[in-house]
Parts: C-alpha cells; sequence; structure tokens
C-alpha cells in the first residue's frame, strides 16, 4: 500500500465555516494498492481550482496534480492526487515507457 495525499471536495458544512476564506476542497491522507492502478494522468482541473483559491492554504502555487483510476472490479474509481504523474508514478513503482524500452 501506497500513502498519498488525496484532493477531496469539502462536505456542506466544510464549505459553509470556510466559505470567507473561498476553499472548497481539502487533502487528506489515502493508501493505494498499486495493481489497481489503471491510467494515470495529469488533472489541470485541480491547478484551476489551485489559481482560484479553492484548495487549502500552503499549496505552492507550482504544485501538480494527478487524476487515478482504480479498477474496483465492475467498476472503476477516480481520485486526484498531490503531485505530478512522474512523481505519482515512481511512488506507485510503475514502469514508464522508459523502463519498459529496457526490460
Amino acid at each position: 500500500m501506497i500513502r498519498l495525499v488525496e484532493v477531496r471536495e469539502s462536505s456542506r458544512g466544510q464549505v459553509a465555516q470556510t466559505e470567507g476564506r473561498g476553499q472548497r476542497f481539502t487533502l487528506s491522507e489515502i493508501y493505494i494498492n498499486p495493481t489497481h492502478v489503471v491510467c494515470i494522468r495529469e488533472d489541470a482541473s485541480a491547478i484551476r481550482f489551485l489559481n482560484e483559491g479553492l484548495l487549502p492554504e500552503g499549496l505552492d502555487d507550482r504544485q501538480r496534480f494527478t487524476r487515478l483510476h482504480l479498477n474496483r472490479g465492475q467498476g472503476g474509481l477516480e481520485l486526484i492526487v498531490v503531485g505530478s504523474p512522474d512523481t505519482i508514478g515512481e511512488k506507485l513503482n510503475l514502469k514508464t515507457p522508459s523502463n519498459l524500452l529496457k526490460g
């Protein structure tokens, strides 16, 4: 299991408490089984949320985000996590195209 930081939409109560700052999302730790990851790609919507002040304070303006697609049997699950696709791929120990060519 790999620990990552997920970007989650705040519940209605949390949004009401933080509305003055505009925050609409929270960050929370999650644990991912790398064998369930189907696809990773950069998520531009989270960058827009960061620029609009909708993410919690303290994140660097240069921060990148990744959308993970997880296999859940007959369905799937999508998560947005903090980090670039390259960084997340390394944490999940996924093979990159250059690794695939090397064998």
